[in-house]
């Protein structure tokens, strides 16, 4: 594609889940323009910041279904069981696959799948990157999308996809309102080495202060066991944490974990996110539709953000590719409706339990503690139950989309 052409497809957003949409309609000869402010040398610089993902097993059948497999092979740690506790008190949970069920998930480096991704776009000619490109204009309307960039090149399509993030101004352009509301903490991301091995084993300790994510990665070249950190701290107190020393924060965090890797030292530095839940109260507009943290962004505790998304990428390719072989222009009121019906529900469900979990760990005292413990004793004693934690931290429960399963659309 050159200058002023026209694609079915413009993109705003060249993150992680812009360029999955964009290899995800690519693979069904879907054209595309991706657009992004970002230099992307910048952003795959060989450094690693401790960010880390955990991908379901069908967040990795659609990477794979993309064309992702090779490159990603064996760079994720598998994660075989999830342990889950109230502070490091008796009462834990743990999910632990059947034999032959295969593990809950896998840990990626982010830049890793961005470096996938954005190599994999490069070589596909259905899709034209406009990295780094800054937007002058842009319109929508019933005759179709119409981008304006900086550098004077004028981008036309049928639909807009706005993967942009949280802060998204095409979906803010279009009036589309957030419900959201401040958890009043932030994030800290690092990752550690430790002394003893973590076995695959993701863990999840809930203090009344914030929960506290050990996330199980694959030793480095030398040999050192290392681990990704997502810990949940009050706002006020985040700034003295991250003004720690590298031994200092890692006294903090060992003492966090309870010793139960032994003694670690830090391997990235500490990174810090405000925490927030903001959902779109629509998900589309006239030939515009929101994917990704654009239309939902909720609390890392059950480390579902980026699966959310990919799963908005695989329905979304799913229902154009499947209106356009029905002779519809991809923009039509009829694919973004069906869109919104298939989404919706999965969409809520999953924020809303992320924010209900959140809440409820979060309530002080011990008779709230003790009633913790109990459920958790209670869930583990019920295998139906627990499968049905495990599906979904799959990914494997509802409607699935195809490339969800590995398949073409």
């Amino acid at each position: 594609m050159s200058k002023n052409e026209f694609a079915d497809i413009i993109i705003i957003g060249g993150g992680l889940n812009g360029l999955a949409q964009a290899l995800a309609f690519a693979v069904h000869g879907v054209t595309c323009h991706v657009i992004d402010r970002a230099d992307q040398a910048a952003m795959l610089a060989p450094h690693f910041d401790g960010r880390v993902s955990a991908i379901s097993s069908s967040s990795m059948k659609l990477f794979e279904a993309i064309g992702l497999g090779p490159a990603l092979d064996g760079k994720g740690c598998p994660i075989e069981q999830i342990w889950v506790s109230d502070g490091l008190k008796p009462g834990s949970l743990d999910f632990v696959p059947a034999e032959g069920d295969g593990y809950l998930g896998q840990m990626f480096e982010n830049q890793l799948i961005r470096r996938a991704l954005y190599e994999a776009a490069q070589t596909r000619p259905e899709i034209r990157l406009h990295m780094p490109a800054e937007i002058a204009a842009s319109q929508t309307d019933d005759a179709g999308v119409r981008v304006e960039l900086k550098n004077g090149a004028v981008l036309t399509g049928s639909l807009l996809v706005v993967a942009e993030g949280r802060k998204s101004a095409s979906r803010d352009a279009a009036g589309i309102r957030l419900t959201e509301w401040d958890y009043a903490h932030e994030a800290m991301v690092t990752a550690i080495f430790h002394e003893k091995p973590h076995n695959q084993v993701a863990y999840e300790i809930f203090y009344p202060t914030g929960p506290f994510a050990i996330l199980p990665m694959l030793d480095d070249e030398a040999g050192r066991h290392r681990s990704a950190i997502v810990w949940s701290v009050s706002r006020t107190e985040a700034p003295v944490y991250k003004k720690l020393s590298p031994r200092g924060m890692a006294h903090e965090i060992e003492k966090a974990m309870g010793g139960l890797l032994g003694a670690i030292e830090m391997n990235a530095p500490v990174m810090g996110y405000p925490l927030n839940f903001q959902h779109a109260n629509r998900l589309t507009d006239t030939r515009m539709v929101l994917v990704g943290d654009a239309a939902h962004g909720m609390h890392p505790i059950a480390g579902q953000g980026l699966n959310l998304g990919l799963r908005d990428v695989a329905c979304l390719a799913q229902v154009v590719v499947e209106g356009m072989r029905l002779g519809l222009d991809p923009g039509d009121a009829q694919i973004l409706d069906h869109y919104t019906r298939w989404r919706s529900l999965d969409v809520q469900s999953v924020m809303m339990a992320t924010d209900t979990l959140n809440k409820l760990f979060g309530i002080p005292g011990k008779t709230a503690s003790a009633a913790r413990r109990l459920g958790l004793a209670a869930v583990q004693r019920m295998k139906p139950i627990k499968n049905f934690f495990m599906a979904e931290a799959r990914g494997e429960s509802g409607n699935l989309p195809k490339l969800l399963q590995g398949l073409p659309v």
